[in-house]
């Protein structure tokens, strides 16, 4: 009934046994005593994650508080870069504040043809936007009902930005409210490092540079271990002249 992190720390602290905390998910695994956390459902198991940018486009929307008022914030997100495609803060969210959202977002990539993920919103739904997304040549993929982890990139990216950005700095204008979230969509799509594409901005996965940047990393990383070696093999030798200590860093 505890888990098994806080297993695992309950029982170094009443000097039972030390070990971390995936040795003892491997021994309850084995003894068969995590299954009955598991809820058996097959939702989810047939989503495949985009390798490429624009095959995955995710949207929703989400309640935006500007001074008492209630705005929408509708944004576009990149499934494979987490890039931000476009956003908008609109008044409403019928059926066509979502289908200008994605028109401006198309504009901006005219080549795309992604895979429209959404939940079953009624502006998702309705019989219009159905027609403008076959006329768009797109597909449009519904989350099952009850199961939001289907479309979690965007809701993540809503938590995101209401944490970091729109309740700390509270804006009291819908033109303040759009000015903050500009620039903390420019920060997220150029600047933060986004955990789940391996700490790499969106703009630069959604480039292709990531693998540059990463084995960049791995070369700095490399060359630190190397020096730091050499400083520890040069201060355990003893040094035969005093200039030579004095050159060592």
């Amino acid at each position: 009934m505890e888990g098994y992190r806080r297993l695992t720390f309950r029982m170094i602290d009443r000097d039972i046994v030390a070990c971390s905390p995936t040795s003892v998910y491997r021994v309850l695994h084995r003894a068969g005593l995590l299954r009955r956390w598991a809820q058996p459902t097959r939702k989810g198991t047939g989503f495949v994650q985009p390798l490429q940018p624009h095959q995955h486009w995710h949207t929703d929307f989400s309640y935006v508080n500007v001074a008492g008022t209630f705005y929408f914030l509708c944004a576009i997100i990149d499934g494979a870069s987490r890039y931000i495609v476009h956003w908008e803060i609109r008044p409403t969210m019928q059926e066509i504040d979502a289908e200008t959202v994605l028109q401006r977002a198309r504009e901006k990539f005219p080549t795309a043809r992604p895979r429209l993920i959404t939940d079953n919103g009624a502006q998702f739904v309705a019989k219009e936007f159905q027609a403008y997304v076959r006329l768009a040549s797109m597909t449009h993929v519904r989350t099952s009902p009850g199961y939001p982890q289907s479309n979690g990139k965007i809701e993540r990216f809503y938590r995101t930005i209401k944490t970091e950005c729109i309740r700390p700095q509270t804006p009291l204008s819908l033109e303040d409210a759009t000015r903050v979230v500009a620039k903390y969509v420019e920060h997220y799509n150029d600047v933060r490092l986004h955990g789940a594409i391996g700490y790499v901005a969106p703009a630069d996965k959604l480039a292709g540079r990531e693998k540059e940047i990463l084995a960049q990393r791995d070369r700095k990383l490399h060359a630190a271990r190397e020096q730091r070696k050499l400083v520890r093999q040069a201060a355990r030798q003893p040094t035969a002249c005093p200039a030579a200590a004095a050159a060592l860093p």
